[in-house]
């Protein structure tokens, strides 16, 4: 909100106090200051801040309510405003018609006065200075008044033209009432667009004309316009939660339902409707107003919070003299002229040094527990004078099971290769057992999601999208599935996805994609790390007939036959609706019938590696193209020795140097000992042995 600080000084005194040291005692007060501006206005010029409160303080979006912070903040005087005149009995004129009227009207508190000989519509030039300084362009009629109210005191008016309601509805005399509209009711709005209205929606309505969408916009052809010369004035307090739902529905917000939204209440509301009807007074003394419609519901009962000072001391901590740079605490005397700043009613008990505080109305929204309380004395103070210490941690939390598991599956997980996702619960999805939400606030988050596995479809899809590589993911997350008016399910799954890459596995081989059996066996692998045997069976599930390949899905079991979860490739149809390869292959598991595996299941024996270097040797020798490398591995593995640990081919070569029917081999032999540091020569006569056996069996040539 664009604030001026001529218009501030008009309510505070700022003389003494410094731009720097206002905006930091409103930024710590909790009034963020995003900007300040300089404004030449009529030749002058103007500072100007844009100040936002948060979003439970609706009782400071206006200069007043600012100016009432400025006040506690600085523990300054308040400052009349030579504009402001008393207006007491016009003010308990409308009070007393209050108190004494029916609540004719649902959902608000609503008062209507006629305002009758209007002749002058000149606007003051002050109030346009003040329109200016706030960034609104001023209309030159009485709708001027209207924008100043709103920013002078947060309260929204609704201006009507008496005239044309009298003329619409053909009679001098009417009632205005608060009521549904009826279904299918058009509605031309004065921003000259037409809406549907239904039994959801609030009208005012005059002799069962509707004049306005309760506070959002009023029926165009009733509305105010420059000509007009009377006018019907509603001034109403709207529930914000039902403003919001109009709001939603209608796809329409204005300033007005804005206001509304954030929340308010009738702690100045009188005094704002006399203080606009003072203004329309000044180029109009001979102005006749009448309260015409006065309705009020039930009001806030004050509440009162006991205030602690040992909770005060516990909550906020040290604060440190200036001067002598000693620690101490607030004292009570300190603590009760915080809230006498804060115009808080209190009793104060010296013997329990306890305050009894009764809570303004204008606060009810906000402060509504000791907390809160505390909160606005530690405001007041200054959060950046307390003293700031770590509480020191004697003992650190244990794992529980669960984390330990999680731990453990997570480090498999990213041993493979996988990326941790986390992906919201709420979709949209449109099956017979999943759980839809009453009130959703877009249709792409109104149900409760069956499984994690849609979404990482979705997740690999983006990421193709963005030009980058096949995404391999895994997350744990909850699934519900059941009717939440009777019984709902929820579960924990752990779920992946990993595959649709083209992967080199030999030098000497082309990339191809993973398959089947190849993922299969991955997931085997998976399980052998966890320790958990598992058996596969054909999957019977329904829930993943569209997700998973008819043929290429299986269900995975205990040996206790108790399911852990499901695996399979992709389903071909769904493949191409989300144009990704048909080789992505995904899994989801139980993520307690796991924890459960883990309690059965023994403890994983190592065996302790070796603390003796490797030697690795290489053979270069020539065979028969007919004999593969395969049965040369598994010859020397069978005949090999203890010191033997792996074999590897190095490289395969046909060439003009080498015969047609023969190929060329270069395998690496790696040996280690557990127990000793090997010698060349023990090596040199195992290679001899290896030389003599493949010359036996396969009539191999040695290559030099």
């Amino acid at each position: 909100m664009y604030t001026s600080l001529d218009w501030i000084n008009e309510l505070v005194s700022l003389d003494t106090i410094q731009l720097n040291d206002l905006i930091d005692k409103l930024t710590l007060g909790g009034f963020e200051v995003e900007e300040t501006l300089e404004k030449e206005i009529n030749k002058e010029k103007k500072t100007i801040l844009d100040i936002s409160a948060t979003a439970n303080r609706a009782d400071s979006l206006s200069i007043k309510g600012i100016a009432k912070e400025i006040t506690a903040l600085l523990d300054t005087e308040k400052v009349q405003s030579v504009y402001i005149e008393p207006a007491i009995l016009y003010e308990d004129k409308i009070k007393n018609t209050l108190l004494s009227s029916k609540a004719s009207i649902n959902y608000s508190t609503f008062v209507a006065i006629t305002v009758e000989n209007l002749t002058d519509i000149t606007i003051p030039k002050w109030v346009t200075e003040k329109l200016l300084c706030s960034e609104l362009e001023p209309s030159r009629n009485l709708l001027d008044f209207q924008s100043y109210i709103l920013l002078e005191t947060g309260y929204p008016f609704e201006f009507y033209d008496l005239d044309q309601i009298k003329q619409t509805i053909k009679t001098d005399n009417f009632t205005l009432r608060l009521k549904p509209a009826k279904q299918n009711t058009r509605f031309v709005a004065n921003n000259d667009l037409e809406y549907s209205l239904n039994p959801n929606i609030l009208v005012v309505e005059a002799n069962n004309y509707p004049l306005s969408i309760g506070g959002i916009i009023p029926n165009k052809t009733v509305s105010y316009k420059p000509e007009t010369k009377s006018l019907l004035i509603e001034a109403s307090i709207f529930n914000s939660k039902k403003i919001r739902q109009q709001s939603r529905v209608l796809g329409l917000r204005t300033d007005r339902s804005a206001r509304y939204e954030k929340g308010l209440n009738n702690s100045s509301f009188i005094q704002a409707l006399i203080r606009l009807i003072s203004l329309l007074r000044i180029s109009n003394p001979e102005l006749i107003y009448t309260i015409h419609t006065t309705s009020q519901v039930k009001q806030y009962e004050l509440s009162k919070i006991r205030l602690n000072y040992e909770s005060i001391i516990e909550i906020l901590g040290p604060v440190q003299n200036k001067i002598t740079s000693n620690l101490g605490q607030l004292s009570p005397i300190q603590i009760t002229s915080y809230l006498k700043r804060l115009n808080f009613i209190f009793e104060f008990n010296e013997k329990t040094l306890t305050w009894i505080v009764e809570v303004p109305i204008s606060r009810v929204d906000d402060i509504q527990r000791e907390i809160d309380l505390i909160e606005e004395i530690g405001r007041l103070h200054g959060f950046n004078n307390f003293i700031t210490n770590l509480p020191n941690i004697n003992k650190i939390g244990k794992e529980d099971f669960s984390y330990q598991v999680r731990k453990k599956l997570t480090s498999c997980f990213l041993n493979e290769g996988f990326n941790e996702l986390i992906q919201y619960s709420l979709v949209n999805e449109n099956q017979l057992n999943n759980i839809q939400l009453l009130n959703p606030l877009i249709t792409d988050y109104s149900t409760l999601r069956t499984s994690l596995l849609p979404k990482l479809i979705e997740s690999v899809e983006e990421n193709l999208k963005q030009s980058n590589t096949i995404l391999e993911g895994f997350e744990y997350g909850h699934i519900f599935f059941g009717d939440i008016n009777s019984i709902y399910v929820e579960k924990e799954v752990v779920s992946g996805i990993f595959g649709g890459l083209k992967t080199k596995f030999q030098w000497n081989e082309s990339a191809t994609h993973l398959s089947w059996f190849e993922a299969k066996g991955k997931m085997e692998g998976l399980f052998k790390k966890l320790n958990i045997p598992v058996a596969w069976k054909t999957s019977t599930l329904e829930k993943y007939k569209t997700i998973l390949h008819p043929y290429r899905t299986a269900e995975l079991y205990s040996f206790d036959q108790s399911i852990l979860g499901i695996f399979g490739q992709i389903h071909p149809i769904l493949a191409k609706k989300h144009n990704l390869p048909t080789e992505l292959f995904l899994f989801e598991f139980n993520f307690e019938s796991l924890k459960a595996q883990f309690k059965k299941t023994k403890l994983s024996l190592y065996q302790q590696y070796s603390l003796y270097p490797k030697i690795t040797k290489d053979l270069s020798f020539i065979v028969d193209r007919k004999i593969s490398f395969n049965q040369i591995q598994k010859t020397i593995l069978n005949h090999g020795t203890k010191y033997l640990k792996s074999i590897e081919l190095l490289d395969q070569y046909q060439g003009s140097s080498i015969p047609l029917d023969k190929t060329s081999l270069c395998i690496q032999l790696t040996f280690q000992s557990t127990e000793k540091t090997l010698t060349t020569k023990e090596i040199d006569e195992i290679l001899n042995t290896f030389y003599k056996l493949l010359k036996t069996e396969y009539s191999i040539i040695i290559r030099s």
